[in-house]
């Protein structure tokens, strides 16, 4: 249930990135028609909980990536890389970073490019190095 939360809460991130005149909450609204209530509470978590650590997650992507600014990464694998790095270090109900990355390398299979899987898992792996550090 809750990846189901996460697909939904990818594609409001996205959007928004790339349609900044459209809200958090008119795209939240329109997931929420005919969906299960719970689904759409999670995925707003996560968009509102990325929206308000931005800046701290980005910080932290960037510090794990060597050779890719963050604004060159794909809006797909940015985003999941967000919500991924929110759960696991900001969120009120935290998430074990195995599951986080998991989690995050299973959405990429599905939104991302052939090579997403593989970038999000070695991204993810290294800022939770760099936590531990």
């Amino acid at each position: 249930m809750r990846r189901q939360s996460r697909e939904i809460a990818l594609q409001v991130l996205f959007q928004v990135e790339y349609a900044p005149q459209i809200s958090f909450n008119d795209l939240i609204n329109l997931f929420e028609q005919n969906r299960d209530q719970s689904l759409v509470k999670y995925a707003d978590i996560i968009v509102r909980g990325v929206g308000q650590y931005r800046e701290k997650i980005d910080h932290k992507i960037q510090e794990a990536s060597r050779h890719w600014k963050i604004e060159r990464m794909g809006g797909v694998d940015r985003n999941i890389l967000r919500m991924a790095v929110y759960e696991m270090f900001y969120a009120d109900e935290l998430i074990e970073p195995k599951i986080a990355i998991n989690e995050a390398i299973e959405i990429a299979k599905i939104f991302g490019t052939q090579e997403s899987a593989s970038f999000v898992n070695g991204l993810l792996d290294q800022v939770v190095r760099n936590e531990r550090k």
